[in-house]
C-alpha cells in the first residue's frame, strides 16, 4: 500500500505507540486522524503530527458516538486502535477483585467495536491493525488480566481476518516498551524497566517508534493478514 494520500484513523493516536504510529504514518504522506478521549491531548498530538493531521475526541465503549464518528471521518483506507480501553488488572488471580478482571476487557471491547463499526467503510484492499502484547503468550506473575485480554485480542484477529477479505486484519504485539503507561519517573523508572527486562534477549524498554515501524509494515505490506507481528526484545524465548 502506497500511503500517499491515504486517509488513516489512529485510536488512542494521542499517545505512546498510537501517537508514534500516526506521526510515522503521517511523513509517508497519509492524511492522519487521531482519535481519543482527552480532547487536550489530542490538539497536543495533532499539533505535534504536523500539516494534514487532525483529531476527534472518542470514547472507544461509546458504540453509538463510535459509528457517528466513522460515518462522519468515512471514507477511509486504513484503522489502527492502539487504545487501551482503560485501566487493566494486575496482581495475583487469586487475590484479584474479578470486577478489576472483568474491567480488563474494556480494551477488547473497544477493539470490537471498531472493527465492527469501521471495517464496512474500508476499501477492498483497506486494513485493520490492533494491539496486543507479550503477555499474550509469555505470562509472569500477576499478569494474568492482561495474559487473557492479550490472548482474545490475538484470537480475534485469526477469527475476523477471513470474513474480512481481502481487507486485512492484523495485531502487533510489544513487550515492555517506554511509554506512558508506565508510571513514575527519574531513577525509579529506569530501575523498572532494567527489572522487567533483564532477561530478554535485547534487555532494555522498547520505544513508541519501534513498535510503530511494525504498524506501519502491517499497513503497507498487502501479503500479511490474520497474523501477530512481535516487537519484544525477544521477551517471549527462553
Amino acid at each position: 500500500m502506497n500511503l500517499s494520500g491515504r486517509r488513516i484513523l489512529v485510536i488512542g493516536g494521542s499517545s505512546g505507540i498510537g501517537l508514534a504510529a500516526a506521526r510515522q504514518l503521517a511523513a509517508r504522506g497519509a492524511d492522519v486522524t487521531v482519535l481519543g478521549r482527552d480532547p487536550d491531548r489530542l490538539e497536543a498530538a495533532v499539533a505535534s503530527i504536523g500539516a494534514g493531521a487532525s483529531g476527534r475526541p472518542l470514547d472507544v465503549l461509546d458504540r453509538e458516538a463510535m459509528a457517528a464518528a466513522f460515518a462522519e471521518l468515512a471514507p477511509f483506507d486504513v484503522l489502527i486502535n492502539a487504545a487501551t480501553g482503560g485501566e487493566r488488572a494486575v496482581g495475583p488471580f487469586m487475590n484479584m477483585d474479578l470486577d478489576g478482571f472483568q474491567g480488563s476487557f474494556r480494551k477488547l471491547w473497544g477493539y470490537t467495536n471498531s472493527v465492527r463499526l469501521g471495517a464496512s467503510y474500508l476499501p477492498e484492499d483497506g486494513c485493520i491493525v490492533l494491539v496486543s502484547g507479550s503477555p499474550a503468550r509469555k505470562c509472569r506473575p500477576g499478569m494474568a488480566a492482561i495474559s487473557t485480554v492479550g490472548n482474545a485480542v490475538e484470537g480475534f484477529v485469526r477469527a475476523v481476518a477471513p470474513e474480512l477479505a481481502p481487507r486485512r486484519i492484523n495485531v502487533v504485539s510489544p513487550g515492555v516498551i517506554d511509554t506512558p503507561m508506565f508510571g513514575g519517573d527519574g531513577d525509579d523508572r529506569q530501575r523498572f524497566f532494567e527489572r522487567a527486562t533483564a532477561d530478554n534477549l535485547i534487555p532494555r524498554a522498547g520505544t513508541p517508534d519501534e513498535v510503530a515501524a511494525a504498524i506501519v509494515f502491517a499497513v503497507e505490506n498487502d501479503f500479511v493478514t490474520g497474523t501477530t507481528i512481535d516487537v519484544d526484545g525477544g521477551a517471549l524465548l527462553p
